[in-house]
């Protein structure tokens, strides 16, 4: 049974957007909100753009058709609605070698072997929170409480693309070589962003993720 929305906090970026946000942990719940927000205010005049983030929300508008009070009035009468069942999004299965150069610290961090690591990373079924960062990376949600793992004290210049990386109660892969500091335990060869495809980037908020071990 849904709960009751969480205060919803909204300040200005500037004369033409407004941020939306609440304060909490990482859960499916207050994204699955978020997202039911940004449909709504998709409908509403005036607005040009949404961004979702990780317990946020991000709108630009027109100010010669609405104003932010008017937005933050909608915003809230959305907010107080239900959370509406929401349909599954796709499965995407991903391939991944399991030979990150993190593998072995993730495993002693978590008092684990590599391969139970390797395990409990493919058990679980993730849900694709946001896209950011870099174009096509996924923030999944679901990763196995025992896996949790900070990030590294010092991160890479160069994440090659494909990482398969954790980055504390989070996991996800870099689409293009880019610095980062998650902890990579593995690596896939399909790709997440093509900028000449439509759409663009492999995954998107709502879908689902199930990492394969190759030769599994």
């Amino acid at each position: 049974m849904s709960t009751l929305p969480p205060d919803l906090l909204i300040r200005p970026l500037g004369e033409a957007a407004l941020c939306c946000a609440v304060n909490g942990p990482i859960a499916l719940e207050p994204q699955q909100r978020i997202w039911q927000l940004g449909a709504g205010l998709a409908q509403t005049e005036g607005v040009l753009g949404l961004i979702p983030g990780m317990n946020n929300l991000t709108l630009s508008f027109d100010p010669l058709l609405t104003d932010s009070q008017a937005l933050e009035q909608a915003a809230r009468a959305l907010w107080a609605r239900p959370l509406r069942r929401q349909q599954a999004g796709r499965l995407v299965e991903i391939p991944v070698c399991y030979d990150g150069p993190d593998l072995s610290d993730v495993a002693t961090h978590c008092g684990l072997s590599p391969d139970e690591v390797v395990r409990r990373h493919t058990a679980a079924d993730y849900v694709v929170y946001f896209i950011g960062f870099q174009p096509g990376f996924a923030y999944l949600g679901g990763l196995d409480e025992t896996l949790h793992t900070p990030r590294r004290a010092e991160p890479r210049v160069a994440v090659p693309a494909g990482s398969v990386g954790i980055g504390g109660a989070q996991t996800g892969i870099y689409p293009l070589v880019t610095p980062g500091g998650w902890q990579l335990i593995g690596r896939t060869t399909l790709p997440l962003f093509e900028p000449k495809a439509e759409p663009p980037t492999l995954l998107a908020p709502g879908d689902r993720v199930r990492f394969v071990a190759e030769g599994s």
